[in-house]
């Protein structure tokens, strides 16, 4: 974890972690990381049968997350210049658990601990949360294709294993910050006073992270 920003926005499927990330960028002037969602060939037959297409939809984005974060080193976080992601490399693991059989895991697992040993950790992770309807409501109105086999149970409990994870994460990592919002009480894509809430807290604990003075409305 260098000096440079690199601040990660994570969540369940629908909670709005690219709409967020794409207003931090704009705001701080961060480059922006988008993960590759609908470029996966497996991620429809997916949704469709879980237990046959999960493995292959896992490497696939696993391997692309690794090449994404390696060129973000390279081009960005090494040169000094900020980031923010929509996604933290650790969402593999949870999506992995809930999908993969045992075996798969273990091989998995392996796979995932020799791709992430030298890759960039983030100095803040935004962890953003809501209720089960509120997920739904919002994977219903941003109607992607690929989505609309999703069930409610999976996405439930998708959201648990987030809270687990998020809840472990804190307590292993208490040099990271996590700041956490709920997507049943702020609205920051319709309210822009939401949106200036969550600038506020994200400015004040990059100066108390880096030392340096990050105010909204630009760096």
């Amino acid at each position: 974890m260098g000096d440079t920003p690199f601040i990660t926005v994570e969540g369940p499927i629908g909670v709005g972690k690219t709409s967020l990330a794409k207003a931090i960028s704009k705001q701080f002037n961060f480059a922006l990381l988008k993960e590759i969602v609908d470029e996966n060939p497996f991620l429809g037959k997916f949704y469709e049968n879980i237990e046959e297409w999960s493995f292959q939809t896992e490497m696939f984005f696993l391997c692309n997350r690794f090449k994404q974060l390696g060129d973000i080193n390279a081009h960005y976080l090494s040169q000094s210049q900020s980031v923010v992601a929509d996604y933290h490399i650790f969402k593999n693991l949870i999506f992995a658990q809930r999908s993969l059989n045992l075996d798969e895991y273990k091989k998995y697992y392996k796979i995932y601990q020799i791709l992430t040993e030298d890759m960039p950790k983030p100095n803040v992770i935004i962890y953003l949360n809501a209720s089960l309807d509120t997920l739904l409501k919002r994977i219903k109105l941003r109607g992607r294709e690929v989505e609309k086999n999703i069930s409610p149970l999976y996405l439930e409990q998708l959201s648990m294993d987030y809270e687990q994870t998020m809840t472990i994460f804190e307590k292993e990592h208490p040099e990271i910050p996590v700041l956490r919002f709920s997507g049943d009480d702020l609205d920051f894509v319709k309210s822009e006073q939401d949106l200036n809430y969550i600038f506020e807290k994200l400015s004040l604990s990059l100066r108390k992270t880096a030392g340096q003075t990050y105010r909204t409305g630009g760096c």
